[in-house]
């Protein structure tokens, strides 16, 4: 039944229909937060609605989650079905919702979806919550230890015989895919296995493959007791996680602001290692995750925050509103 509901969810959103049922409406001032099918964007979309409620608790705050792409977050809220995302990706929306070429400067990548989603799309890209999921190639700790390899470049030498277990959607990328890891770092890999990003973990844990692909927050990184290489040519632009939420939104509720920015830097990237391990590992539901770690941290209650407008790096805000 989730999987009928979650397919019904994703094609009324393509189709330009509103979600009945699932929650709130954003198009009746509602606050409705776009989630996503990874554990992370759930854990992030929870701890966003749990703030909200948290300062705002008259207010009407759902979830529609399960969406499973960054594109169809991006429709949802675009098509006001939502007008919250709880995480997305500074690398990913560069090349796919603005249709611009990769940055490999995480100050440029992050300078140039805010200003981009602003100006286009009319939504304000909120900071970092501390932590960037990159694409990251993995090994196990004996495989790293044995060959003495820690870096990318390094896997040179022993790739004509390594099995590669690859997110099968990293096949066809542009910018940062498999045709373009060939050419940055001129080599390819004996064989190689596209699979769904899920199951390489335990591929590589288990001797089925010999590197594997996946993403640098996975918890299973430290439960597989897994090794990342370093990307020592730069391969995968930055991936930085912020909220994203409509100017309309924004208006509507002004205090979403200040609330917001209290989650700025308050994720660092092995902390949200940890939350996704809870949740992957542990077996805790996202819901519960998110609010022992709210809880454990006071929702930031004491947490003073500086207004967008008076940051230098968000001054195309108000630059747009004189216009």
């Amino acid at each position: 039944m989730k999987k009928i509901i979650t397919t019904l969810a994703a094609l009324m959103i393509l189709t330009g229909c509103s979600l009945p049922g699932l929650g709130g409406n954003a198009r009746n001032n509602d606050i409705v937060i776009a989630g996503g099918n990874t554990t992370e964007r759930q854990i992030l979309s929870e701890i966003v609605s749990q703030m909200t409620q948290h300062y705002l608790p008259e207010t009407r705050v759902s979830l529609i989650n399960n969406l499973g792409s960054t594109l169809l977050i991006y429709q949802a809220m675009s098509r006001k079905d939502a007008n919250i995302s709880g995480a997305m990706y500074t690398g990913t929306s560069l090349t796919g919702e603005l249709g611009l070429p990769a940055s490999r400067d995480p100050q440029d990548a992050l300078k140039q979806v805010r200003e981009g989603y602003f100006e286009r799309f009319d939504m304000v890209w909120f900071p970092s919550y501390g932590f960037a999921n990159s694409y990251a190639f993995m090994v196990t700790r004996e495989f790293s230890d044995t060959h003495n390899i820690t870096k990318v470049s390094q896997l040179e030498e022993l790739a004509p015989s390594l099995r590669a277990g690859v997110d099968a959607s990293w096949m066809d990328r542009k910018g940062d895919g498999y045709a373009d890891f060939k050419t940055q770092y001129g080599f390819d890999f004996g064989t190689m296995y596209p699979m769904e990003i899920g199951l390489v973990y335990n591929a590589v844990q288990v001797n089925e493959m010999d590197v594997v692909l996946g993403y640098s927050t996975d918890g299973r990184i430290d439960g597989y007791d897994l090794v990342v290489l370093e990307d020592d040519k730069n391969l995968f632009p930055p991936y930085d996680a912020s909220p994203v939420l409509s100017r309309a939104v924004l208006e509507q509720y002004p205090e979403l602001e200040p609330i917001m920015l209290k989650l700025e830097g308050a994720i660092p990237q092995e902390t949200m290692q940890q939350l996704n391990q809870k949740s992957d590992e542990g077996k805790i539901e996202p819901k519960v995750v998110a609010r022992e770690f709210l809880e454990a941290h006071n929702y930031f209650e004491d947490k003073t925050v500086k207004p967008l407008v008076q940051r230098s790096d968000y001054q195309f805000l108000t630059k747009k509103e004189s216009e």
